[in-house]
């Protein structure tokens, strides 16, 4: 076996434990989540399906949520610290019941997303409202929930704020908001991800002075309370001094609105931290290494500016969904393709695709898959895992060494699924979505349905109009 091929073999449980869900072992050759086998799964609920291990989710967000409590404790004293699950990771009535039963709040970015979020019981004083073009349905609930409304509406744009004091006056309310800044640091994968530089939807710049401009003009509307300043610089980030640099750059507008006798109480940092994806990733920093870090680049960027620490909060999704999910698909064509100069490359397709996960298509990121139905004895091969759509981009795993005799009808698992597989799947090729299923708390159970090809029919206005 080349060295290559060896490194492009997907790692075990054993061997890389952070790519996987807590429960995800191998017994007699077979992979089990949540003590169930894979075979089992799949005969019982079909596939694709995305299986998310919920004590593994409720894991990482107690994890989260507590390390944010510790590392900004008062006692320390700091200003306080919390986490806010980002919804838009993968969006769930139950996904939300488990991570604010285990202390985090919730981040937004729609009126489905919201709407969802306070029908799970999540509360209003812990749930968050993002988005570059809120519609007023979405701030008339944002701000009508509760007592209070909930605890921040980020304020993305100058011309926002006249229309959230005129929603939260005609409702009577003072709606509690932050301010998005761009902050300038670059930071994260693939430009489509990075979210701080300057030409981009998302935010106000702090370099030409709009962020100020913006958190001085909500002082003259006595129907919104300001609450503090925002910064979300990319996702699927490894180098912590990025999000200090943007502490520090936040902290500085927190200073000069202080000097105008704003006071800023809450430093949001966003969210972003990176995950396993593959065996070549390096293994992702503890939560507990990011809160100390924060924690630390803020308190010493407060003392050189003589601030009080304040609250501090931050929005991981990807980090806290992602590795408790993995999609199971069965195998269909299998097919040699020559590569030239007697190279070869196996194109393995699934029962699934682009439809079900299209971060490769649209990142080019990077997953690994495993034989997970059983023990393999051949030698591994070059090989690529694409889906039944028709494009040619269709792929699920660019590179992987799977076994030479993988064949019609094994299971292949991909791990690191949670964030942006549902969340962002889609009909395409009039395919339908696959449920996730539950798994570690008793039977598996369906946390969100698969679709039915009826499902997409009923849709269809002329079918319905001719039955």
């Amino acid at each position: 076996m080349s060295l290559a091929l060896e490194n492009l073999r997907a790692p075990k449980p054993t061997e890389r434990p952070d790519l996987w869900p807590w429960s995800a072992k191998f017994a007699d050759g077979e992979l089990t989540l949540g003590g169930w086998p894979v075979t089992k799964l799949v005969e019982q609920c079909g596939s694709p399906v995305y299986v998310l291990d919920e004590p593994d989710l409720v894991g990482r967000a107690t994890v989260w949520a507590t390390v944010m409590a510790e590392e900004f404790w008062v006692g320390y004293g700091m200003g306080g610290g919390s986490a806010y699950y980002a919804a838009k990771a993968m969006m769930s009535a139950r996904v939300i019941e488990l991570v604010t039963a285990a202390g985090m709040g919730v981040d937004t970015a729609s009126l489905g997303e919201l709407t969802t979020a306070l029908h799970a019981g999540a509360d209003p004083n812990m749930i968050g409202l993002h988005g570059n073009n809120k519609s007023d349905e979405e701030l008339r609930l944002a701000i009508s929930a509760g007592e209070r409304g909930i605890a921040r509406i980020v304020i993305d744009s100058a011309d926002e704020v006249a229309r959230v004091a005129a929603i939260a006056e005609e409702l009577g309310r003072k709606a509690r908001v932050m301010i998005r800044v761009t902050t300038g640091v670059h930071a994260g994968g693939h430009e489509f991800i990075a979210t701080a530089h300057e030409d981009q939807k998302f935010g106000l710049s702090l370099a030409t002075g709009a962020a100020k401009r913006v958190a001085l003009d909500i002082q003259d509307y006595e129907s919104l309370e300001f609450v503090g300043v925002h910064s979300h610089i990319g996702s699927q980030i490894r180098d912590l001094d990025a999000f200090s640099e943007s502490a520090g750059r936040l902290l500085g507008l927190v200073k000069d609105l202080q000097d105008e006798g704003v006071a800023c109480n809450e430093l949001d940092l966003g969210g972003g931290y990176a995950i396993t994806y593959t065996g070549q990733d390096p293994e992702p920093t503890s939560p507990k290494d990011i809160a100390r870090a924060l924690a630390s680049a803020v308190r010493n960027k407060c003392e050189e500016l003589g601030l009080k620490v304040p609250h501090v909060s931050i929005e991981p999704g990807r980090s806290t969904v992602g590795p408790s999910t993995v999609t199971l698909y069965r195998v269909g064509t299998v097919k040699e393709v020559p590569l030239g100069d007697g190279k070869s490359r196996l194109y393995v397709s699934v029962d699934g695709g682009m439809s079900d996960n299209i971060r490769p298509a649209l990142y080019e990121a990077d997953y690994t898959a495993l034989l997970a139905n059983r023990e393999a004895s051949s030698a591994l091969v070059l090989a690529r895992i694409v889906g039944k759509h028709c494009e040619s981009g269709d792929i699920v795993v660019h590179d992987v060494a799977l076994p030479a005799d993988v064949k019609r009808g094994d299971i292949l698992a991909v791990p690191a699924t949670g964030a942006y597989g549902h969340a962002m799947s889609s009909n395409y090729n009039m395919l339908t979505r696959p449920g996730t299923l539950g798994v570690g708390t008793g039977d598996p159970h369906w946390i969100i349905y698969p679709e039915k090809l009826s499902d997409l029919l009923d849709r269809d206005a002329y079918l319905a109009s001719k039955n």
